[in-house]
């Protein structure tokens, strides 16, 4: 067998997702080896993830490698990859979904509701602000930037009242006890993809998609498939005040979703359920549904705020 080169980010969730891809391909008798690539999300460290507003920000250096066949694999947080995957690329495989809700961190305050008025809190993602905004509009939400143990190390130093991060990192790295309150979906539904990780390859490269086959988990795809047909109908990336939560429960296709608007007033929810081989029919009617409901008004000022 080839030689399989994976392309991944530094960080360590990042890394975390890359060693735990070339386990499981080693486990099959593969060679693997690991390359690490610096993007423009981590370049760019002191702005708003909502304010940079690059498409595929943690994604298209690793993708240009793929392109110059300086990697094989590009492994990604799925919630990172925008909806078009490239032209020539395909995602191979998506492994088994982590827990996907969001959690709260904090030193001093057992959930939310225990926070006090005008509490700082922090979070990278205009999802998470939006959702907060709308259930304690008296909190103090603000940006935050760095890679997990910069954001803990921020709020344990008191930087910080409380954080919100994806309950998946957090397990993933080991740290589930720095988790103080896990979300329902109800207080923070979870972003498209979260918790799920997806592995991209060129889409001639047969050795490699051969090799990628047995490592997809048809449960979670079918999820990834309804949660991004909803965010494409949308058009939003990654930085949109939309969540989406999709699972199958006794043979059916679930899928909850809500947009917000940052300051948390105009909050729009939908639920709606099909077989789950129609999961991109399910996204699709469901991002009619939010549309009807008024989430265009929403993300069209959102889109005009940011300019």
């Amino acid at each position: 067998m080839a030689r399989l080169r994976i392309g991944s980010r530094g960080s360590q969730l990042a890394l975390w997702q890359a060693n735990h891809i070339s386990a499981l391909l080693r486990e099959r008798g593969h060679e693997v080896e690991l390359e690490i690539i610096k993007t423009t999300g981590d370049k760019i460290t002191d702005v708003a993830l909502a304010k940079v507003g690059t498409k595929g920000m943690f994604t298209k250096e690793i993708e240009e490698a793929l392109a110059e066949n300086r990697i094989d694999l590009a492994v990604h947080s799925l919630k990172d990859l925008p909806t078009d995957v490239s032209a020539g690329f395909e995602i191979a495989a998506v492994t088994t979904r982590e827990n996907p809700r969001d959690v709260l961190c904090s030193h001093k305050y057992n959930s939310i509701e225990d926070l006090p008025r005008g509490a700082r809190v922090g979070t990278s993602s205009l999802r998470r602000h939006a959702q907060l905004k709308h259930i304690r509009p008296d909190l103090d939400v603000r940006d935050l930037r760095g890679n997990v143990d910069t954001r803990l190390r921020k709020v344990e130093s008191g930087e910080y009242d409380a954080i919100l991060l994806a309950k998946a990192g957090l397990d993933r790295l080991g740290w589930s006890q720095r988790i103080t309150e896990t979300l329902a979906p109800d207080v923070c539904m979870p972003a498209v993809g979260q918790g799920a990780i997806a592995v991209e390859t060129r889409l001639k490269d047969t050795e490699a998609g051969e090799a990628l086959a047995k490592l997809d988990d048809a449960e979670t795809r079918t999820a990834i498939i309804c949660e991004r047909a909803l965010l494409a109908k949308l058009q939003g990336g990654c930085q949109v005040p939309l969540g989406a939560w999709a699972r199958i429960e006794r043979g059916e296709l679930i899928l909850e979703a809500c947009v917000c608007s940052v300051d948390g007033v105009q909050y729009v929810k939908q639920r709606a359920t099909a077989p789950p081989d129609q999961a991109a029919e399910l996204g699709q009617h469901m991002a009619t549904l939010l549309i009807e409901a008024g989430a265009q008004n929403i993300l069209q000022e959102v889109s005009r705020q940011r300019g």
